[in-house]
């Protein structure tokens, strides 16, 4: 089933001058299927990754999740039960103890109650059952970013948007990541798309696109 499929997405910014970032970017990407998109720092990977995520707009085409067509009314329905967000800078509330993290995307759609279970066992397969009323901020990053995969899982989306999951890490953390993000999305049959410069973590991936000049090529 395709999870993810966009078709000649355009991307141009005008300021501080014109630049064409992102140059008709077809893309598809089906349940159980995992991909990395790479390249240089500047090609356009976090605004392709963006656009794919419904948290910004193309200049022109069209993008289907989950089957369903992005159209501005629904994208924050798409987002919250659609899509799973990895960032590399984690995106937590500091403040919010590691359970309360998880659990926000089930607060936004009003589900809290019912994916506190789902929460839960998310929590003990990323190894932090201990730490649940802990806030945040007391953290380390490889725990952080564990919590962020919990909560890219707890909603069951279809898809899961992963922008340089280990860029703050040491290896030994991100080899873990690696093991964990790919063990949840491989049990759940979820699709995973990557944007990284990490090698290691690309070859982990069924398939690997390089983004150079506004277009996607064979890696």
């Amino acid at each position: 089933m395709m999870v993810l499929h966009a078709k000649a997405i355009h991307k141009t910014y005008h300021t501080p001058t014109t630049l064409p970032v992102l140059k008709g970017i077809d893309l598809e990407l089906k349940k159980g299927e995992t991909l990395a998109i790479m390249g240089a720092s500047g090609e356009g990977k976090s605004t392709l990754l963006h656009i794919l995520g419904t948290l910004e707009s193309p200049d022109a085409g069209e993008l289907f999740i989950d089957g369903v067509e992005v159209k501005e009314h629904l994208k924050p329905k798409i987002r919250n039960e659609k899509i799973g967000f990895i960032f590399q800078s984690f995106h937590l509330l500091e403040d919010y103890s590691l359970l309360a993290n998880v659990l926000m995307p089930a607060k936004i759609a009003n589900q809290e109650e019912m994916r506190t279970e789902r929460a839960l066992e998310l929590i003990e397969k990323v190894g932090l059952a201990s730490r649940l009323h802990v806030p945040v901020k007391l953290l380390s990053g490889g725990e952080k970013q564990r919590v962020a995969i919990a909560r890219a899982l707890c909603n069951n989306p279809p898809l899961i948007l992963a922008d340089e999951p280990t860029g703050n890490l040491d290896h030994s953390s991100s080899l873990f990541i690696h093991t964990l993000l790919f063990k949840a999305v491989e049990e759940l049959n979820m699709a995973l798309l990557i944007v990284t410069h990490d090698e290691e973590l690309a070859n982990l991936c069924h398939r690997k696109l390089l983004l150079k000049n506004g277009v996607l090529c064979t890696y």
